[in-house]
């Protein structure tokens, strides 16, 4: 088995983030659950579990700055040399959240209409999905419907948690800033999204966003093992498990053999 890396000293979450809109938040507690909170304490304390796992997939149109989104957090890099995603990429990014270990499978999907096909294989089993528009295309906020249609069609819409995010804020002037943004709230409030506003060129937003998405799913898969277990004993541990056999995975590339 691989003897897994040190979670980096930047990746440890010990509160719960906020949220970027409060009117469009998928909600805005200032705090981690109390049960949530219990248990990773029992967790600390008693048997380790499993490392946990969730799966995030990214979803929208091409060239709305999705590849730059994952690459600024989890690699600190922009390349202005745009190269669209063939089929899928993915990237394992760890956590500790609370003082267990979390990890993210973050799955950039390909914007293109021809790839849609293997693109769409690899939609099933995500715990976030995170539809991507580009804050200076009107047009791209107006396709995520259908990319969210797209990816429900794999998922189960009652456990998935959904975020709405606008990049390439840096090149947003302030009046369509503000026009695309109403326009964006209003359609978080409608589809129960989480909105954020984010900047991949010069980091702004970036890594808080990425440290909410690592926190509400965590959250939400500890409250779900919990109601797995039923009534629970004072002071028995719950085991913090796994969603997939695979405990670490390195960065890969899927190409597609198929939609030519």
């Amino acid at each position: 088995m691989s003897v897994l890396p040190p979670i980096r000293r930047d990746r440890v979450i010990a509160q719960l983030p906020t949220c970027f809109n409060k009117e469009a938040a998928l909600h805005t507690k200032e705090e981690f659950h109390s049960k949530v909170r219990t248990a990773c304490q029992e967790q600390k304390t008693g048997t380790v579990g499993r490392f946990k796992i969730s799966k995030v997939i990214v979803v929208g149109d091409l060239a709305v700055g999705k590849t730059c989104l994952i690459n600024r957090f989890c690699k600190d890099t922009f390349d202005k040399n745009y190269k669209a995603t063939i089929g899928v990429d993915f990237e394992m990014e760890r956590f500790e959240v609370l003082g267990v270990p979390f990890s993210l499978q973050l799955w950039d999907t390909a914007g293109q209409e021809r790839f849609k096909c293997i693109a769409s294989t690899y939609y099933r089993g995500a715990q976030a999905i995170i539809i991507v528009f580009d804050l200076t295309d009107v047009s791209s906020l107006g396709h995520a419907r259908q990319w969210l249609e797209d990816a429900m069609k794999e998922n189960d819409p009652s456990s998935v948690l959904l975020f709405l995010v606008g990049t390439k804020k840096d090149l947003s002037s302030p009046a369509q800033y503000s026009q695309i943004e109403e326009d964006a709230v209003r359609l978080s409030e409608e589809i129960k999204a989480e909105y954020w506003a984010v900047s991949a060129l010069t980091g702004e937003g970036v890594r808080e966003f990425f440290f909410r998405v690592a926190s509400l799913t965590f959250e939400a898969n500890v409250l779900a093992e919990l109601e797995k277990s039923g009534s629970r004993r004072i002071g028995e541990v719950v085991k913090i498990t796994s969603n997939t056999n695979n405990t670490h995975t390195t960065s890969k590339k899927k190409h597609p053999n198929c939609c030519q």
